[in-house]
């Protein structure tokens, strides 16, 4: 079996040894390693010689590598997402930081994790994608997220104001901070945070939450999958942000985008013992008597 490993430069020297664990035990597997180029330059001189071939950028993987592993949190399996892109490659992240609601393996779990999908002992998780596109082609052909889309006011300016516009129809105006547009996968991270709701991966959903609304009627909105939002913004720093996921713009004109469902979609490696209810329940205390603690 190929497997790709994929990871950023970590600050905590702390995590070395489970790197280490990490590599001996996909060894003793005899897989196939490849480590992608910029966590090859992160490892230099931090790990014992182990047999692997370096993945360069430009490096044909579709069809090719069997598995990518992601070393760090969420985050780290975000930015990954524009490596895959619609290869369909399943993908599994051992989980460095906190939360970790993609990257869902423990560190205390590697050895058992890599066993499974060396074993091809898993499931695969389908987790669907937003694209957004403009006249002006803002983002090129990394204009994807597979958490959420934000169109969000610059830290030293007024509030925006976001019109938005559903298959067409005028929908609402936002004055704010800006608002985010999320997955299901995207709606237990910055959408959560903002009071938006936690939508299941197979509910076909998407949720548009305002950050910081100044107009209080305002609520996270619920729609199909299949919607088609547009969006018009009135600023008056005549600038503002634009995200996808980690990927950020500053945008300085007067632009209109279409937000919709991505042509493709990621396929994240589930473990026997793992459930999305699970994973709530343990990322979230659902279940403990927060007095107790």
């Amino acid at each position: 079996m190929r497997i790709a490993v994929y990871g950023r430069p970590f600050n905590e020297p702390s995590v070395v040894p489970y790197i280490q664990q990490v590599f001996d035990v996909l060894s003793q597997h005899k897989a196939e390693i490849y480590v992608h180029q910029q966590l090859n330059e992160y490892l230099s001189g931090k790990i014992n010689t182990i047999k692997y071939k370096v993945l360069k950028k430009d490096d044909q993987i579709k069809g090719f590598i069997d598995v990518f592993l992601t070393l760090g949190g969420d985050g780290t399996l975000l930015d990954m997402v524009a490596v895959i892109r619609d290869s369909g490659i399943p993908v599994i992240g051992i989980n460095f930081g906190r939360l970790g609601f993609l990257a869902s393996v423990n560190k205390s779990d590697i050895a058992a994790a890599i066993h499974a999908v060396v074993n091809k002992e898993f499931t695969l998780d389908s987790r669907g994608l937003l694209s957004i596109e403009s006249d002006q082609n803002i983002l090129g052909n990394d204009n994807f997220a597979l958490n959420d889309i934000t169109i969000h006011k610059r830290d030293d300016s007024a509030m925006i104001t976001t019109h938005m516009f559903l298959d067409g129809e005028f929908l609402n105006s936002y004055w704010g901070d800006g608002i985010i547009i999320a997955t299901a996968t995207g709606s237990t991270a910055y959408s959560l945070s903002c009071g938006g709701p936690i939508i299941f991966p197979q509910s076909n959903s998407i949720v548009v939450t305002p950050v910081s609304p100044h107009n209080l009627n305002v609520r996270p909105i619920v729609l199909p999958d299949t919607s088609v939002l547009s969006f018009e913004v009135e600023s008056r720093s005549a600038s503002y942000l634009l995200s996808c996921d980690s990927k950020t713009t500053k945008i300085e004109k007067a632009i209109k985008f279409h937000v919709r469902k991505a042509n493709f979609s990621l396929n994240l490696i589930r473990l026997s013992n793992e459930s999305y209810l699970s994973t709530l329940r343990n990322k979230l205390l659902w279940g403990l008597d927060a007095r107790n603690y």
